[in-house]
């Protein structure tokens, strides 16, 4: 199925997402270490913003959105209603052990196992806490989904194309 013509301010908007994403940050209840590492990203040494990546505070203007730490059952609704405020096409990055896998707090009384449980993640940072270039680098596979995105007519084609893969036991060979 082709995709339609896009307007000339449609692509000026695309262009716009891909050359300068902006991300937002959630922190989620943690020791702050993912956070720490994202003020790095900002200072001089490695200065994310020379690339245009720009951090805002409204999660209606961002692009990407950074979740810090593991995320604590009172905060699963506000995760989930910050993520629901970001416009289409939206990325989230789960940052270090514990958006992955909860971290050292996993199997709490009030913690969700992963971020991925409250809302969907494209990206994980790994490391506990992820380094600045690996925070920058999980920023960068997010614009490199982005464009994949875009060619392919939104975030649905990843999800058919994933859904497509035969299980080993199935497959003929």
């Amino acid at each position: 199925m082709a995709t339609p013509p896009e307007s000339f301010s449609q692509r000026l908007v695309n262009w716009a997402r891909v050359k300068s994403p902006w991300i937002t940050v959630f922190n989620s209840g943690a020791c702050n270490a993912c956070d720490i590492e994202i003020i790095a990203c900002l200072m001089p040494r490695f200065d994310i913003e020379r690339f245009g990546i720009l951090v805002k505070a409204s999660p209606r203007h961002a692009d990407i959105l950074i979740v810090t730490g593991h995320v604590t059952l009172k905060q699963a609704s506000r995760l989930r209603r910050v993520w629901e405020q970001i416009p289409e096409p939206k990325y989230v990055i789960a940052m270090g052990a514990c958006g992955a896998s909860a971290g050292a707090f996993h199997g709490l009384y009030h913690i969700m196992n992963r971020v991925e449980d409250v809302v969907p993640v494209d990206v994980y940072a790994a490391g506990c806490p992820p380094r600045p270039d690996e925070i920058m680098n999980a920023v960068l596979t997010c614009l490199n989904l982005l464009k994949e995105d875009l060619a392919n007519g939104g975030k649905e084609w990843r999800q058919n194309k994933t859904g497509t893969i035969m299980e080993p036991d199935k497959q003929s060979g």
